[in-house]
């Protein structure tokens, strides 16, 4: 027996035997059956209500592996509204509002609108002084849900200088797709909630939460209490827009209601700015100064 007996595979690969099985088979009523179908080929079979521990497997793995072979180490995630507009698109909110409340709606959003910005500009920060250790992976790939408004405005900042940035969509029943400003290579779509969530953090160096509703709150508490319960090692979380934050949850009445110790409040730090954020970041990792 030679060396090359000992190193060569004893079974064809997936991709031979489904060639094989496509090229080779005779149309028999007994190959054209549903149940001849080769399992990991069979889309109906795969989904079927008794394989979504398959699926959760598939949707856990796929991107982790991708992301592996593309370098990619650690992660800047970007949390934050698919609603806040541009500002140069706030106007429009003005012209269209009906009553008082529209209107403070419209006013409430023009303050918000500097925020795609400052997200675009955390992009474009976190790709410039993100780092490559020995073995070339890359450090602080801006992440985002890969949607519009800041999520947008983050992926956009990495492409500004040329860096690759990532995108986690899920489904959902109204339309929506990835925003032009991901790389194509490290666009994913989850079905389920839980892996998605699960992806930006597994790689997560730090996390900037800016103004959003349900999907960013999710995303946010659930961080919070990953860290305040020990379950990952603390991060810079920092939350953009004191003045936002402070007006739609009270963490300081959470303490004093004792529902959180004194403590869990400096899990997180606000910030007005990309420059500020990326300071605190630098800070926390000893990284030596990029600008």
């Amino acid at each position: 027996m030679t060396q090359k007996d000992l190193q060569d595979r004893r079974f064809y690969k997936a991709q031979q035997e489904a060639k094989f099985a496509k090229e080779l088979n005779p149309e028999t009523p007994q190959t054209l059956s549903k149940s001849y179908k080769l399992a990991f080929q069979d889309t109906e079979f795969l989904l079927r209500e008794e394989l979504r521990p398959v699926r959760f497997q598939l949707e856990l793995l796929k991107p982790e592996m991708l992301l592996d072979e593309a370098g990619v180490a650690s992660t800047m995630v970007i949390y934050g509204s698919a609603r806040i507009p541009e500002p140069e698109a706030v106007d429009v909110l003005f012209a269209t509002a009906k009553d008082e409340r529209e209107r403070i709606i419209a006013e409430r959003m023009k303050e918000k609108s500097r925020y795609y910005e400052e997200a675009r500009k955390l992009g474009r920060i976190a790709s410039t002084c993100g780092i490559k250790d020995e073995s070339g992976n890359r450090h602080f790939v801006v992440c985002s849900g890969g949607g519009p408004s800041i999520m947008e405005a983050a992926n956009r900042g990495a492409r500004d200088v040329d860096a690759d940035t990532i995108g986690l969509n899920i489904v959902l029943p109204h339309e929506q797709a990835p925003n032009e400003y991901v790389t194509p290579d490290l666009s994913f779509q989850f079905h389920y909630f839980a892996l998605r969530k699960m992806h930006f953090l597994l790689r997560a160096r730090a996390v900037a939460v800016f103004p959003g509703g349900f999907g960013t709150f999710d995303e946010f508490f659930e961080l919070l209490t990953l860290v305040q319960t020990g379950k990952i090692e603390p991060m810079p979380i920092l939350l953009f827009g004191k003045s936002f934050w402070e007006r739609v949850v009270n963490f300081e009445e959470l303490m004093l209601e004792g529902v959180i110790s004194p403590k869990d409040l400096e899990l997180f730090q606000f910030v007005e700015t990309a420059e500020e954020a990326w300071r605190e970041i630098a800070i926390f990792y000893e990284l030596e100064d990029c600008g």
